[in-house]
């Protein structure tokens, strides 16, 4: 009798095309996943930064136009996340900021103060 173990040939094609087909499925969807982070990345940005405006004004009764690194001499802005683009632009009433992750969707997330928020 023949004793040796292993796999046979369709055992291994059949665990290969299986593999294959979770991979091609996997992949597509954890790239989409890390675009949705970047992009959560920047409107949080945004958010923290469009409060602090706010708690700015109370206070200076202006807005602060800022970009960047200068967005942290807000009240409660200790930094930014890597790679986030970040801008605001103020009014003497209000001000509207914009952000963005280079490797998220692409898009361009808007803060209108006047229009209540996120747009």
């Amino acid at each position: 009798m023949n004793n040796e173990m292993g796999f046979t040939l369709l055992e291994l094609l059949t665990s290969l095309t299986i593999i294959g087909i979770l991979t091609a499925i996997a992949i597509p969807q954890y790239s989409k996943y890390r675009m949705r982070a970047f992009d959560t990345r920047a409107e949080s940005d945004l958010r923290n930064v469009a409060l602090a405006e706010e708690a700015y004004f109370i206070g200076a009764e202006h807005y602060l136009s800022c970009s960047q690194d200068e967005c942290t001499e807000l009240p409660g802005i200790a930094r930014l996340s890597d790679g986030v683009s970040l801008a605001i632009v103020s009014e003497e009433l209000s001000f509207t900021g914009t952000a963005s992750h280079p490797q998220g969707s692409g898009e361009t997330l808007r803060w209108d103060s006047e229009q209540g928020g996120l747009q």
